[in-house]
Formats: structure tokens, C-alpha cells, sequence
């Protein structure tokens, strides 16, 4: 019984040591062409939504229509990007640059939606 025991926490350190973490913004820097969907929908949903969701919210970012319109019309990536365009989103602290990185390209590459 001993030597399965021994048996079972040696394979479990294999898959420990054996196991790779990625955060989302380090899988996301690897795209070349984002789109909404696989890509900018995440990033939105877990760093904008707090805040920009709902009629009343300006800008609602709670749809891709909405996350598009704010690029748009509203400065979005000048905001994540920066302070010179009004105060720095989101409140919460700076985005992490890959993922700036990655709205930028997809608003450059004409806001792919799928």
C-alpha cells in the first residue's frame, strides 16, 4: 500500500512540475489578427463592465456595437492608454500592455467581430 502512496504523489509531482500557467493577457499578445469575440470581449468583461454596464452607463461597453462605438467616438483606447484624453481607464489601475496592445490592434485592423 506504501508503494502506491509513494507511487501516486511522485505522478502527482510530475503534473505539478509538468503543468504551464498563462494569464489571459500573455495567450491574447499572441494573436496577429484579434477580434472581438475571442479576444476583446474578454478583456472588456473583466476590467470595463463594473462600471460601463447598463443604459444609464456612458459609455455602455456590454456589446461589441457598444465597445466599438466608444473606440470610435468616445476615445476608449486614448482613455486605457493614457491620461491626456481625460482620466485613466479603467479606475481600477492601468490595463496590462499586451492587452492595450491587443485592443489597439484590432481597432487598427477594423474592429473584426468573429
Amino acid at each position: 500500500m506504501n508503494k502506491i502512496k509513494i507511487f501516486l504523489i511522485a505522478l502527482s509531482g510530475v503534473f505539478i512540475v509538468s503543468c504551464e500557467s498563462n494569464t489571459y493577457s500573455e495567450i491574447s499578445k499572441q494573436t496577429g489578427n484579434p477580434t472581438y469575440v475571442a479576444n476583446i470581449e474578454h478583456i472588456i468583461e473583466h476590467n470595463c463592465l463594473s462600471c460601463h454596464y447598463g443604459a444609464n452607463q456612458f459609455p455602455n461597453l456590454e456589446t461589441y456595437e457598444g465597445v466599438k462605438n466608444a473606440c470610435t467616438n468616445v476615445n476608449l483606447v486614448c482613455r486605457i492608454e493614457s491620461e491626456s484624453c481625460g482620466e485613466r481607464m479603467p479606475q481600477g489601475g492601468k490595463l496590462p500592455q499586451p492587452d492595450i496592445d491587443l485592443i489597439k490592434l484590432w481597432v487598427a485592423n477594423g474592429f473584426i467581430k468573429e
